[in-house]
């Protein structure tokens, strides 16, 4: 089993920092990076590289296990029990074939990562408006 999630926390986003928590592993999940089986850091762990209190990240992962996401093992940690990866993330699938060519088209044309970040953000919020998610 790997731990390999690494939270970052931004204390300007007006997110709750269990919050970002919880996403952070949920985005980890749809991604791949994170699977079944795979130990999450401990409280203290989290709190020695974030410097966020135990007890927030105890929170973020009680909402993970009210979601059926990981589960608590005493005295052994709290392990992802479920995986959030659309079969469309596979490597070879052919939207994140599309995904791969189009960013190596933004490259090639000198966009950097964070130009890409923010038209990939502007698209995404024109394609799937936020008052849509609601409900």
């Amino acid at each position: 089993m790997k731990t390999v999630v690494v939270f970052r926390i931004d204390r300007r986003s007006g997110v709750a920092t269990y919050l970002q928590i919880v996403r952070q592993v949920e985005q980890a999940l749809r991604m791949g990076a994170l699977e079944e089986g795979d130990r999450l850091p401990t409280a203290a762990q989290v709190a020695a590289e974030t410097k966020v209190n135990p007890n927030t990240t105890l929170k973020a992962y009680r909402e993970l296990e009210r979601a059926g996401l990981a589960e608590v093992r005493q005295g052994a940690g709290t392990f992802i029990t479920r995986s959030l990866a659309p079969a469309q993330a596979d490597a070879d699938s052919p939207l994140r074939t599309s995904l791969a060519e189009w960013l190596e088209q933004a490259r090639a044309q000198g966009l950097s990562g964070q130009e890409v970040d923010a038209l990939f953000r502007s698209t995404y919020a024109a394609v799937y408006p936020p008052d849509a998610d609601a409900g």
